[in-house]
């Protein structure tokens, strides 16, 4: 199967203000391995950078004055993700900003999940961790990730932050070793081998279950209610 995980920059939040893509990063996984392939290009968004979106990724619009514009490399794009599955965190940003791009283009070839289908490990993250934290920084210290280079955001590091990341989620970094002798097998294989079956003795007692309590549920959506979307579910650029 083949993947690519994708992640852009944009000069603001809201493509429906005429915000633009200004980075645009993909690795590409094919049988949960990179194969050493990416796509990475800068662009010019022809318009101003909200102040909040620079300090986020620490691009400047004299950085950008002589990148291609978006039409320029579209064509290149899309024929890197054609028929892949794209893997995105938060893919209604990202995939919001690139049906804009694409709409803007003469004739205008549609939607990206004309090409591809999409892949939201945002979502993935919270059906595993129901009420966790599922940003991209919370899941690298879930699960042991070093996105210590990440001081600012950039469309192919966060890509390749994300398909480690990805592959964690997923039945563990099957595809980051380099001899295939040598590589853990992902949960599903690891669950098809009988050597990999552990049973309990039958007379162990039973394991305590602890529930929460009505205060306890009661604060955590508090909590909830308070800081959760400031860490989720909004946009980020």
């Amino acid at each position: 199967m083949r993947q690519i995980v994708l992640d852009t920059e944009t000069t603001g939040l809201e493509p429906a203000q005429g915000h633009r893509i200004i980075e645009i990063g993909c690795v590409e996984l094919i049988g949960r391995r990179p194969t050493g392939r990416s796509f990475h290009r800068y662009l010019n968004p022809e318009r101003a950078l909200d102040p909040g979106a620079v300090e986020v990724h620490g691009l400047t619009e004299a950085f950008l004055a002589d990148k291609p514009r978006f039409a320029e490399v579209a064509d290149e794009l899309l024929e890197f993700i054609r028929g892949a599955e794209l893997v995105i965190h938060n893919a209604a940003f990202d995939t919001g900003f690139l049906d804009a791009e694409l709409a803007r283009l003469k004739p205008a070839p549609g939607r990206i999940a004309d090409f591809c289908p999409v892949l939201d490990t945002l979502k993935l993250a919270r059906e595993l961790h129901p009420g966790a934290r599922a940003s991209l920084d919370a899941l690298c210290r879930r699960y042991g990730i070093d996105n210590s280079q990440r001081e600012l955001h950039g469309a192919l590091l966060d890509a390749r932050i994300l398909a480690d990341v990805y592959l964690a989620m997923t039945g563990g970094q099957v595809a980051m070793a380099l001899d295939g002798a040598d590589a853990p097998a992902s949960a599903a294989a690891r669950s098809a081998e009988p050597e990999a079956v552990v049973r309990i003795a039958a007379g162990r007692p039973a394991l305590r279950v602890i529930r929460a309590t009505a205060a306890d549920l009661e604060a955590d959506e508090r909590l909830q209610a308070l800081f959760g979307h400031r860490f989720e579910g909004g946009p980020a650029t």
